[in-house]
């Protein structure tokens, strides 16, 4: 099976949506609770869609239920990573180690065999992406350094959890729409339990026009990867979303007026490079 470019397209606009929730994320100033929100308002969003597409087929249920306990460790992983350390550190350790993690465990779980240059395309990103983040800072910054890693492990597992259950229910929209209107309440109301009522309800009211965008962010991205995952092979497809830290790179240099120094032109044109790869294998 391998990837078209309306599938690549696809994807790749799906890496610039994660991209821009995950950046909301980290301007905020309680970042669990924006976290819960985020997710709370994409629970609320997928009711209806749930109710217009139908359940998913009960073959899938266990996926979904297995995905939202494990998206628990990751909304956790993800908030500890982005109080310890920058979003240009962080972010691209999470999503430059998984696709490896991703492609090791779809040849294993999945039966899926990839060609040489399919290989060389996903460590290309994988490479790519880390030479975007990766600098001294990471010295500075061992407990951000620790929670990225582990969350990088957290979403090669969810991945494969969810590219067996998208499959085994045939229709990815409804397997999106369950998945999402569960996912987003047992961090929620964690997070809930932790800050209380008193200081939740403000932060809410002040968020949550931002937040309903980081929501239809989140899943317009998710949806657009379990639909690729029933197109390609979700080794090719865990890696292109992670060309989401080169789209965060490139809004740093355009819009923040930051440096496109030489180590940012060597990953880009290295993630370039993977994708091509990817597309032609």
């Amino acid at each position: 099976m391998s990837i078209s470019w309306p599938v690549v397209l696809a994807v790749l606009f799906g890496a610039l949506l994660h991209a821009g929730w995950n950046a909301l994320v980290k301007s905020s100033t309680d970042k669990a609770l924006d976290t819960a929100l985020i997710h709370l308002i994409g629970s609320a969003i997928a009711l209806p869609l749930l109710l217009w597409v139908g359940l998913p087929p009960s073959a899938c249920w266990p996926f979904i239920a297995a995905s939202v306990v494990i998206h628990i460790g990751y909304y956790i992983a993800l908030t500890g990573a982005y109080q310890h350390g920058d979003l240009g550190l962080t972010y691209p350790l999470m999503r430059g180690t998984a696709p490896m993690l991703v492609a090791m465990a779809s040849v294993t779980m999945l039966g899926e065999r990839l060609s040489l240059l399919a290989w060389l395309g996903v460590l290309a990103i994988s490479a790519g992406v880390l030479t975007l983040g990766l600098s001294r800072q990471a010295l500075d910054s061992p407990r951000a350094v620790r929670f990225a890693l582990a969350n990088a492990v957290v979403i090669a597992v969810y991945t494969v959890v969810d590219a067996l259950g998208v499959r085994a229910s045939g229709n990815a929209l409804q397997y999106l729409a369950l998945l999402f209107v569960l996912d987003g309440w047992p961090f929620g109301l964690y997070v809930l339990q932790k800050r209380g009522f008193a200081i939740a309800l403000p932060y809410a009211r002040q968020r949550w026009p931002l937040a309903a965008g980081g929501a239809v962010a989140s899943l317009g991205s998710y949806g657009i990867a379990l639909w690729a995952i029933t197109q390609a092979p979700v080794a090719t497809v865990a890696a292109l979303r992670e060309t989401s830290v080169l789209f965060a790179a490139l809004i740093g240099v355009w819009f923040l007026k930051e440096v496109f120094t030489l180590r940012r032109m060597l990953g880009t044109l290295t993630v370039v490079a993977g994708v091509v790869a990817l597309r032609l294998s």
